[in-house]
């Protein structure tokens, strides 16, 4: 009995490798309640930032890490249910907030686009170097600060080059280093599995 690694079909991302044939709809079903879960719990680690209405949270590394181990449409999924029920009331935005009316609420439909983005880059091998894995993190975190930071300057009145100071310059070390955490885990993650693509 081999204990070798079976092949891994090209445009696979890392859920895809899970044991599930038979229970597909229902493993899919459970990572997307989990990828929506962990962005939750994820957002309530949050920092606080002087003139700025944004906390630094570990919700978009969460987002950004659930769309490329999930794929594009798990991801999406995932996000999609984060914020829809974060809006109806569950207090699992950033901070314990929820609802319609907070200022950071552009970042939460820039990390469901940016999930979305990232688990097709995924699915293309964008996860599994280190160089690779470090252009798909920083297209995702762009994608959040286009969609989040005029969000910001429309929900505040602020001027776009005030909210790009209180909604982008402070979060730039924090978002390298979550790229740099990325950029370790997702290519080490396949090559433990013996995948390589």
């Amino acid at each position: 009995m081999s204990t070798a690694a079976a092949p891994v079909r090209s445009g696979a991302v890392l859920a895809d490798l899970l044991p599930a044939a038979r229970h597909r709809y229902a493993v899919d079903a459970a990572l997307v309640l989990g990828g929506a879960a962990l962005t939750g719990i994820a957002a309530q680690i949050a920092v606080p930032v002087p003139g700025s209405p944004v906390p630094v949270t570990g919700q978009t590394f969460a987002a950004l890490l659930i769309g490329t181990a999930l794929g594009a449409r798990r991801g999406f999924l995932s996000l999609a249910l984060y914020a829809l029920v974060g809006m109806a009331g569950m207090p699992w935005f950033a901070e314990a907030s929820s609802g319609w009316s907070m200022p950071s609420l552009g970042y939460v439909f820039g990390m469901l686009l940016a999930a979305t983005v990232v688990g097709a880059l995924a699915r293309r091998g964008g996860d599994r170097s280190v160089l690779r894995t470090a252009g798909t993190m920083v297209l995702g975190s762009a994608i959040i600060y286009a969609i989040g930071v005029p969000y910001l300057a429309l929900s505040t009145g602020m001027s776009m080059s005030a909210a790009v100071a209180a909604g982008l310059t402070p979060f730039l070390i924090g978002d390298a280093l979550k790229a740099a955490l990325a950029m370790g885990v997702l290519p080490a993650t396949w090559k433990l599995l013996g995948h390589r693509g």
